[in-house]
């Protein structure tokens, strides 16, 4: 999920109070440098035991920076001291940053998902949390929100997953499962030979299918947010959404450029996205 914030966030966030938009900030400065502590040493080292105990060393001294915040000790770091003002001011449930940091371990023992529950349990950790932390600084109306926000997480980490095909591959990780790729009897050999053929384009077309089916469910979440938050979200889902539309304008290529939406398209949905979510 942190991948999410760097420029779909960051553009959206303008539209958001200071003070939530601060807080957000705080929570998504956390959730990347977790993130890139497992994932930047993952690709640097040379996956021994050695290096992964390392990893594991670290992030585990962050639970118990974590935990000793919830326990009001101040941390000497300018995220946690951050956090610390976001998870007291919003009061942010203990259980939810755990959550994160036991998903970005799996990348450490999980390189392959069987079936969809599988590769869901991970969406849930690494992104589905991090929305669900971001409801309680955007503010809601009914606790239904929460069940939204997880899906809102699984379609952006979805998203993620389909766009870093080739990268994720390179570093010995494949996200889509197994019983799919059987299933359109697409090889793992033909994904490390970036094989573009139409068993390849059926995959995608399943999977974009089903992360749309999550984006188009979690609208309803967004209209149960705090008035002054929703135009933020609203615009992260449509904006993030559209990385499917141009994988599927692309032929379905994952293996050439990067996938990314382009300003002029982020600005195209701003006026929709006021007149949808911006009402009372």
């Amino acid at each position: 999920m942190s991948k999410i914030h760097a420029k779909t966030f960051y553009f959206a966030s303008r539209f958001l109070p200071p003070e939530k938009k601060n807080a957000c900030y705080a929570i998504y400065a956390f959730c990347r440098y977790i993130d890139d502590l497992v994932d930047k040493n993952l690709m640097r080292s040379l996956s021994s035991e050695e290096s992964f105990e390392k990893i594991s060393e670290a992030v585990n001294e962050w639970r118990q920076h974590l935990q000793a915040l919830y326990n009001g000790e101040i941390i000497d770091h300018p995220i946690m001291i951050a956090l610390k003002d976001t998870i007291s001011r919003f009061d942010i449930p203990e259980n939810l940053p755990n959550e994160l940091i036991d998903g970005v371990n799996m990348d450490m023992s999980k390189t392959r998902y069987e079936n969809f529950e599988d590769l869901k349990v991970y969406c849930y950790k690494v992104a589905s949390v991090v929305g669900l932390m971001t409801t309680y600084v955007f503010g809601f109306k009914d606790d239904r929100t929460f069940n939204y926000a997880v899906d809102l997480g699984i379609a952006m980490q979805m998203t993620n997953i389909l766009r870093d095909v080739k990268e994720d591959a390179m570093g010995g990780r494949i996200y889509i499962p197994n019983e799919d790729m059987k299933l359109f009897d697409y090889s793992e050999e033909d994904l490390m030979k970036n094989t573009m053929n139409k068993n390849l384009r059926e995959l995608m077309e399943y999977q974009i299918s089903r992360a749309v089916n999550y984006y188009d469910t979690a609208e309803e979440g967004i209209r149960m947010l705090d008035r002054d938050s929703r135009i933020t979200v609203g615009l992260m889902s449509r904006n993030y959404r559209k990385i499917l539309h141009i994988i599927r304008e692309n032929d379905f290529n994952v293996f050439g450029k990067r996938t990314y939406v382009p300003v002029h398209r982020k600005l195209a949905d701003v006026p929709k996205v006021m007149l949808e979510f911006g009402r009372a």
